[in-house]
């Protein structure tokens, strides 16, 4: 038996159709519908600091919830307005919600832009309701983002807002956090969960490529390959994305 049948044989650690257990989560009613007895909308929101952080961090399993019938929501902090040498910032967010855009239509994402600045983003009052606002509006059973502890200030900034948002709004969806350039970026990071994106890594590879102001093509062969085999090899599968969940509590024994 090869490396490959062994895959198939063994299986990964989570199965695509249940992707970050999201399912049965969708089946659930959130605690704000539960007098109208409405069930909760099958909605995942992806909030990224810059435009190509959702893709590159989580892409994969973006196009494998679009498959299972969730619809996506691809938020970006910034426009990535300090993200291109040369161009002021209203001519790098030009280009970059292009881009945006173009890779939205590969992963069937819908976009939000939220109205922070790249490399100045801000924690305060207004921009902790911004957030709360955002995500009490959109209603997700399910929040990807940054994870806090990231060499980046603006990814750490993302991460707190989302927090803050998730604490304040009674913890009704779950809260996964994701990776980017891990080593360099985000920092001791312990997944919970390995999404098995085999099956679409090719096409997360292309709406990453979308972000061309970036020259992502070594970053991603470089960092996001490396991590995507790695984690893989942690999921039993030949290619994973990994995440966290941010529980809020542990478990208390039967004693």
């Amino acid at each position: 038996m090869n490396r490959r049948e062994m895959l198939r044989a063994t299986g990964s650690a989570v199965a695509t159709a249940t992707v970050l257990g999201l399912p049965a989560v969708a089946q659930e009613l959130s605690p704000r519908d539960k007098d109208a007895g409405e069930p909760a909308g099958r909605k995942v929101l992806v909030i990224g600091a810059h435009p190509d952080d959702p893709e590159t961090g989580c892409g994969g399993t973006m196009l494998l919830l679009r498959q299972a019938g969730y619809e996506v929501v691809c938020v970006y902090l910034t426009r990535g307005e300090a993200g291109i040498a040369g161009k002021s910032h209203d001519e790098a967010a030009a280009i970059r919600v292009r881009e945006c855009e173009a890779a939205c239509r590969i992963t069937g994402a819908r976009h939000i832009f939220m109205n922070q600045i790249d490399g100045d983003t801000e924690v305060n009052r207004r921009r902790y309701a911004e957030m709360r606002e955002l995500i009490d509006r959109e209603n997700p059973v399910a929040v990807l983002t940054h994870w806090p502890i990231d060499a980046h200030r603006d990814h750490a900034v993302c991460a707190m807002l989302v927090l803050d948002a998730w604490r304040r709004l009674g913890r009704r969806f779950r809260l996964f956090y994701f990776e980017v350039m891990s080593g360099e970026q985000t920092q001791m990071f312990a997944p919970t969960h390995i999404v098995d994106i085999t099956a679409v890594s090719d096409l997360k590879r292309r709406a990453c490529l979308c972000h061309e102001s970036q020259n992502l093509e070594p970053i991603f062969d470089g960092w996001h390959t490396v991590m995507e085999l790695f984690r893989g090899i942690q999921g039993r599968c030949q290619r994973g994305e990994a995440f966290m969940q941010h529980d809020g509590a542990l478990p208390s024994l039967p004693i």
